[in-house]
Parts: structure tokens; sequence; C-alpha cells
């Protein structure tokens, strides 16, 4: 699953601009489904029907991640930009970018003033991210236009998935791990999946836009009549030593089971089999009180009349950074439960309130 996830987030798809991707997915999972497409807005949906009568349960993933997109070029050729989602403008400085281009991307950097400035300047200042800038080494305007920059170009991390450490620690460092290590692990699942193993038929939904309010899920669940839904996300763990951490959640201390974010209070029926299933089945898990994040298993749990959804987190350190952090066994954890909770359903299977 390695080399999959380090293929998912060397490409490049801000929110929005999720075309590279949703084609990736697309064209890679299309012989191990029954039928795929990409929807209007650029969801990918795909289904996959089960050997046995049984209910519909929709998986969920995202496939954008934060970025930034061109707001205007200077006129000594700097770009100055806006943010698609979640950005903390503390770490915005001195960070490589690429920008996305029709002829190719260019690589930049928000720049930042000389340490030899610093002692001239308030050293405790954080300038917002509309103060920055980006450097792509045009020296004009005309230049950067010429090289293919334009007002609406978008722009993503620089960074490529690496081992934390080495090959020891069982951790990957890398951008874009929210949400493509939760695509990952619904594709590794999925071409694993025969139909003699599991019941019913499974929506499978590679959403767009949920880092900018969870458009993407929310267009596509109104339109599948579902018994049941999963969502696949990561989730910001708290067990690193600043102050405001309190170790509720860590890496390699398994996939998180969430009992409430601020986009959804976990349907406990659902909530419970997977709890169930994961002590049953000896799979490290972590329950999750979380009211600082939001998936998109909220937008589907609200969808028609209101699907019973649930939320298996893979958790991750530095998130929303160029150098987010997970560990290996919890992506594998997050699959084996979602194996589990497929292959526990029936044609008598009800999630009832």
């Amino acid at each position: 699953m390695i080399e999959l996830l380090k293929t998912l987030t060397g490409i490049d798809g801000p929110c929005g601009y999720e075309q590279p991707i949703a084609h990736f997915i697309r064209d890679y999972i299309e012989d191990y489904v029954d039928e795929v497409r990409i929807d209007p807005i650029g969801n990918v949906i795909a289904t996959k029907k089960g050997a046995q009568p049984g209910p519909k349960a929709i998986l969920t993933a995202h496939m954008d991640e934060i970025g930034f997109i061109v707001k205007k070029i200077e006129s000594n050729g700097l770009i100055r930009f806006e943010k698609l989602g979640g950005h903390d403008d503390r770490i915005l400085l001195a960070q490589k970018v690429r920008v996305r281009t029709k002829d190719g991307n260019l690589l930049g950097v928000i720049g930042t003033m000389s340490a030899h400035y610093v002692k001239f300047d308030d050293p405790s200042k954080v300038r917002k991210h509309q103060q920055l800038y980006i450097d792509i080494g045009a020296s004009s305007k005309e230049e950067a236009i010429q090289m293919g920059v334009n007002i609406g170009s978008p722009i993503t991390w620089a960074t490529e998935l690496e081992l934390l450490g080495n090959e020891t620690t069982g951790r990957v460092v890398g951008k874009g791990l929210d949400d493509r290590a939760g695509c990952a692990v619904l594709i590794d699942f999925l071409i694993d999946l025969e139909p003699s193993s599991f019941c019913g038929e499974l929506v499978f939904i590679f959403s767009v836009q949920e880092e900018v309010g969870l458009r993407g899920a929310k267009v596509a669940a109104q339109n599948i009549e579902a018994d049941v839904a999963i969502a696949i996300d990561t989730t910001a763990v708290s067990d690193t030593p600043e102050e405001t951490m309190d170790g509720s959640l860590g890496l390699r201390a398994g996939t998180g089971i969430k009992i409430i974010d601020f986009s959804l209070i976990a349907h406990p029926t659902v909530k419970d089999r997977l709890i169930s299933l994961a002590e049953n089945n000896k799979i490290p898990f972590q329950p999750e009180v979380f009211p600082g994040i939001g998936t998109d298993g909220g937008a589907v749990s609200l969808s028609n009349k209101g699907i019973p959804t649930g939320v298996l987190s893979i958790p991750s350190r530095y998130a929303h950074s160029p150098v987010e952090v997970i560990d290996i066994a919890d992506l594998y954890a997050t699959k084996d439960l979602l194996k589990v909770f497929i292959e526990s359903l029936s044609s008598e299977s009800e999630f009832l309130f």
C-alpha cells in the first residue's frame, strides 16, 4: 500500500482542481468494479455488487488536498495567492510549492525575508497569507505569464512521500496524506475484495472539495439511497509535547473509531458495531472524541432521509502541512476493520437508531 500511497500523494489535486487525481483513480479501479464514473462536479463514484442480497453501503474518502490559488501577479513577477482549505499562516514561510500550468508544473517558494533583516523587524510577527508571495524565478509579470501562470492557477506543496527516519520506523511523511491515505485504504480494500465475500452493494465515493465544506460528498450522497455509510479520513493526533495536547489520540494506537466531531455525532449502531468488530478481531483502535475536525461522514449522514454513518480515522501528525506523518500500521488497522465490517453485513443487517 505504500507504493500506492506514494503515487496518490504525488498527484496534485487541490480543492476544486482535482482533475488529475480523479482521472487516475477512475482508471486505476475500473477493472475492479461493476461501474465507475466521474459526476459533474468531479466525484469519482464506483459500484461493486456482492454475490448475495444485502444492504447498500457507501464508502467514502476525499481526493482533494489543501492548496492555494494564484490571486495576482506583481509587476516584478512575484505571485500573490489565496488559500484553498485550512492553513496555518505560521508554517507558510520558506516552503516549496508547485504551480500548475497548462504546460506543466512550476517550482516556487513562498518567500521570506533573510534572517539578517529580522533584527530590523518584529521577530514575533506572523504575517497573514495575503502579505506573502510565491517566487517562481520570474523577473517580471510578463515573464510569469509566459511561463504559464494565470490568475486562478492552482498551487500545492512540493514535498514527496518519504520514509520518516528509515524503513524501521514504519512511518511516512509527505503532503496530501489528508486524505490520500483514506483513498489508498479504499482502493487497496477494493482490489482485494471478492464479490463472494460480501452481501449487498458497495458504492465508493472519492469526493471533491471536502476541505472547503464537504461539498462533493454532499452532492454525491444525495443521489444514493443507502442503508449505511463509512467515511475514511485522517484525524489529528494529540501525542506531542505541546501544552494543548492531551494524549487522547496517538500514532500506532490503531484506527480511530469516530464518536463525535463538529460535523457528525456517529450513528450509535454503526459505531457500536465497529467497536465490537475491532474487539472481537483484535484490531487495534482508539475511540475518537475530537470536535476540532469534520469529515465527509457529516455530509453523508444528512443526505436523503438520513444515512446511518460511521467514520474510521487514520491518525496523523502535523495535519494540513507539507510534512504530514502517519504510521503504516494504523493504515492497515483501518483497512482491516473496514474489511470485517463489510464482511459482517447480511441480508438481515439493519442500522436502527
